[in-house]
């Protein structure tokens, strides 16, 4: 099985079968089938990808329903900390934060349901990160948390101080300020 289990219900991280040989390396970074196997109907439908350099961090992100985003989550090159923060509002997890290392040389991936606050760190003097989501952007949906909250405790793993954050980022509110309105469905047994 190719997924693992988080402490955090519903967050999977995806570990592709990767192929070495002489020539190198082959893995399918994302197959239908895979997911479906797995129970995961999903329908994705744009790619995102962006190039940073070390320091920045880019979150805590999230889109209110009905445009909230389901992300997988990978980085095509360098290293990254990928961090989310479970905000469904009767989540036996609700405000704990999860992180994983990302790199090119792990391929590991990161399946982000809705529901959550997502950011990331980049902690090679590059990264490139793409991810799949599975709803359009929406800019009057966009809301989020800001990635210092006292009450959150994440280790970014870098000295924020050299953090490079966008004047938006800097400025986004709490999770105790916070506006969401993603609810916690239990899973049916």
């Amino acid at each position: 099985m190719p997924f693992t289990t988080t402490p955090i219900p519903d967050l999977l991280v995806y570990e592709p079968k990767v192929h070495h040989d002489n020539r190198g390396y082959f893995f399918e970074s994302y197959s239908e089938r895979v997911f479906q196997d797995a129970g995961l109907d999903l329908k994705f439908i744009q790619d995102n990808q962006a190039r940073s350099t070390y320091g920045v961090l880019r979150g805590l992100h999230y889109q209110l329903e009905p445009y909230a985003q389901t992300k997988l989550i990978r980085a095509l090159e360098g290293k990254i900390l990928d961090v989310v923060v479970d905000i469904r509002t009767g989540s036996p997890t609700y405000g704990q934060s999860f992180s994983i290392e990302l790199s090119a040389e792990n391929k590991l991936q990161l399946l982000v349901p809705k529901g959550f606050a997502h950011g990331y760190v980049v902690l090679s003097p590059t990264a490139e990160v793409m991810y799949k989501v599975d709803n359009f952007y929406h800019k009057a949906s966009e809301g989020g948390i800001i990635y210092n909250d006292p009450v959150l405790k994440i280790d970014w793993q870098i000295d924020l101080s050299e953090a490079i954050v966008s004047d938006k980022d800097q400025i986004l509110p709490t999770l105790a300020n916070c506006t969401h309105n993603f609810v916690y469905t239990k899973p049916t047994e």
